[in-house]
């Protein structure tokens, strides 16, 4: 078995940690406890218990309470039996792959997209089958280059939406049209859907494909819509054989989730309208901020994303991006991800979802840096 290195994140653990300007973070900025607290407003009776907590092993699925909240999210179909969590989303995805992914099989996913979607099913030993998201297309799935990447040994379909790094939203009518792909083949349909809830335009909320068809299955996580990487807490929905397979999987890498992180995800989930106010309205305040200073780089561009924290900005420098984003750190410490960990050269990703004030600071200084590029 081999498996890809992961490029995004191992540029993230280089850097991250000594960055000046962190404008790669994909998460919206995140809650301390006390502000958690504050949002769920009854800070006593949650301390209290908390205090009561027993730290041994918690629910091995997750606590009822915290599945009942994620299920909520969902519609009819997902229930809490049909929740298993994970550590994290990118738990999720491994466990999620681990168990949809037939050795041999083809499985059709997206390009850009979270390498973690196309690196874990290679090194399982299916053929995958690449769909390139086009910048002429709004970054949006062609399903009729979907179908044609299909064939009759396509078991699994995976996307990821919103889209990282590019932002693009899915809508219902294409979603739909996606599951019919699926459907004719008899296969899964996987999305990764860990920036859902976080659209710009109200009401534009994309429906989970676990809520479309009968063989969709999805990743969610506490990470990046709700601001709440720390508690290293996601999780899968799907059908109940999925869930039960999960589990399986689950046996020979986690044998719990941490139980304060089980009761604060649910403390958080069971507030979702105070914690989405506060997070949309740090990621529209900040990607207007962010039109405004591309509005003023010619030589950059975009296509403005409708959901989520990232954007992938396409610049007109005859640099390579690793040079270019590992030019910029060394200059002013501004750290972006190159756009070839996501295979689009002469771009990187924009993370646009952190305090206004670091947003502010790290735009400046990479028009600084592209000053140096010009001159």
């Amino acid at each position: 078995m081999h498996i890809e290195p992961f490029v995004v994140e191992q540029w993230m653990n280089a850097h991250e940690t000594t960055a000046t300007w962190n404008l790669a973070e994909t998460c919206v900025h995140s809650l301390t406890l006390g502000e958690l607290l504050d949002l769920g407003g009854d800070v006593d009776g949650v301390v209290r218990r908390l205090r009561e907590t027993w730290l041994g092993y918690g629910d091995i699925v997750g606590s009822p309470r915290l599945r009942a909240a994620i299920a909520a999210l969902y519609g009819e179909r997902i229930t809490p039996d049909h929740v298993l969590t994970a550590h994290g989303a990118i738990g999720a995805n491994f466990l999620a792959l681990y168990a949809l992914v037939q050795p041999g099989s083809t499985v059709v996913s997206i390009l850009p997209t979270y390498q973690q979607l196309y690196s874990v099913p290679e090194s399982l030993g299916a053929d995958v089958h690449m769909v390139r998201l086009r910048e002429q297309d709004g970054y949006l799935p062609d399903v009729e280059a979907i179908r044609a990447a299909a064939d009759e040994r396509t078991s699994l379909i995976i996307l990821n939406n919103p889209n990282n790094p590019t932002g693009a939203l899915i809508d219902e009518p294409t979603l739909r049209e996606i599951v019919e792909v699926a459907r004719e083949h008899d296969a899964w349909l996987f999305c990764d859907e860990v920036y859902r809830m976080l659209e710009h335009g109200p009401g534009t909320t994309a429906p989970s494909v676990a809520d479309l068809y009968e063989k969709g299955v999805s990743s969610g996580s506490m990470s990046k819509s709700y601001s709440l990487a720390g508690l290293r807490t996601g999780w899968v929905a799907g059908p109940g054989d999925v869930i039960r397979r999960c589990l399986e999987v689950r046996d020979y890498t986690t044998i719990s989730g941490g139980v304060l992180d089980d009761a604060l995800a649910a403390v958080a989930l069971e507030h979702i309208d105070a914690v989405l106010e506060r997070n949309l309205a740090i990621v529209r305040g900040n990607l207007a901020r962010v039109d405004e200073w591309m509005a003023r780089e010619p030589r950059l561009r975009y296509v403005r994303p409708r959901a989520g924290t990232t954007a992938l900005v396409r610049y007109e420098f005859d640099v390579p991006s690793a040079a270019f984003c590992q030019g910029m750190f060394d200059f002013n410490g501004a750290f972006v991800v190159p756009g070839v960990a996501f295979g689009e050269e002469r771009s990187f990703r924009l993370g646009y979802a952190c305090a206004p004030d670091v947003l502010e600071g790290g735009l400046a200084a990479i028009s600084e840096y592209l000053r140096t590029l010009e001159g």
